[in-house]
């Protein structure tokens, strides 16, 4: 497997939604020297004994991390397991208590975060859009603050709605004038706007329902392999982790359990929990499928 992960103890959104502060650098554009370089790189992200606390509760274990580049992880797990937490550590948006979290092969640091996080998209449960500002504001805010040309906004605008199947028309209405997966959609190509090397998406769909949210995991499959970026996704449902995921990895009190597609998941369990997990989820379409024989 492409993807290695180990723990001590055990198996193995500045970014975030206060964006009007906009802290990103604005001489820090990535080149086209940087990308060819990155398309080299053995692993985006790598975390080496990575850990958090909150007082006395332990957020996140001792964590060792390892994400090839061009690959989609999705985090899975209970409520309060330590995903969001480490999500959020990659992102910048709290600090570790203990190791190094490794970006494009580069340490982040506090006197690097705010440029690194140019090169990452951020998507989160119900997207937090400016409530403020129209469609083609929000998604363009991060481009116009650092003054990138009128002509480029204008094209990567474009370019981003034909990608979400969003129509053009839908980019001067305001977000409450939008349904939610139109919300959704916005907000993914708000994260996708600067070409990020990494894409953070928590919770995407959580907040949709049943159709919506089958018809978007469709979609994001889509982008995921036109695009190819580095995805590491959050999520509840381990169907749609196994639907969008090459590498699931299953968190339990702020440990990574077992890592793996969902078949080895499914098949060779490396603890009781993963299989009770597996099965709490399954059990209900297993009914579904015998009530409509």
């Amino acid at each position: 497997m492409s993807w290695h992960t180990k723990m001590s103890g055990g198996l193995l959104p500045p970014i975030s939604i206060s964006l009007p502060k906009c802290p990103y650098h604005r001489n820090s554009w990535p080149n086209v020297e940087h990308h060819l370089q990155i398309k080299h790189a053995a692993w985006m992200l790598v975390l080496s004994q990575v850990s958090k606390r909150y007082g006395d509760t332990q957020a996140l274990a001792p964590t060792e991390l390892q994400v090839p580049a061009g690959e989609t992880l999705v985090l899975i797990g209970s409520s309060g397991c330590g995903k969001s937490t480490l999500l959020r550590l990659v992102a910048g948006l709290v600090q570790p208590d203990s190791g190094t979290i490794s970006f494009e092969g580069a340490a982040l640091t506090p006197a690097n975060i705010l440029q690194a996080r140019q090169r990452m998209g951020y998507v989160i449960q119900e997207g937090c859009l400016f409530p403020h500002l129209t469609v083609r504001d929000n998604m363009t805010v991060m481009a116009r603050y650092l003054h990138r040309d009128a002509t480029w906004i204008a094209s990567r605008l474009a370019e981003m709605a034909q990608l979400v199947r969003l129509p053009q028309e839908l980019t001067v209405r305001f977000p409450a004038e939008l349904s939610g997966g139109q919300r959704q959609r916005v907000s993914l190509m708000r994260a996708l706007m600067l070409d990020p090397d990494l894409l953070l998406l928590e919770e995407p769909l959580g907040a949709l329902d049943a159709m919506i949210r089958y018809q978007l995991q469709h979609e994001l499959k889509a982008i995921f392999a036109e695009l190819r970026k580095t995805v590491i996704m959050v999520t509840h449902n381990i169907a749609e982790a196994a639907y969008l995921g090459q590498t699931l990895a299953l968190m339990q009190d702020g440990r990574i359990v077992q890592t793996g597609s969902f078949e080895e998941l499914a098949k060779t369990p490396a603890e009781t929990f993963v299989e009770q997990f597996i099965t709490a989820q399954r059990e209900p379409m297993e009914r579904l499928a015998e009530a409509l024989r």
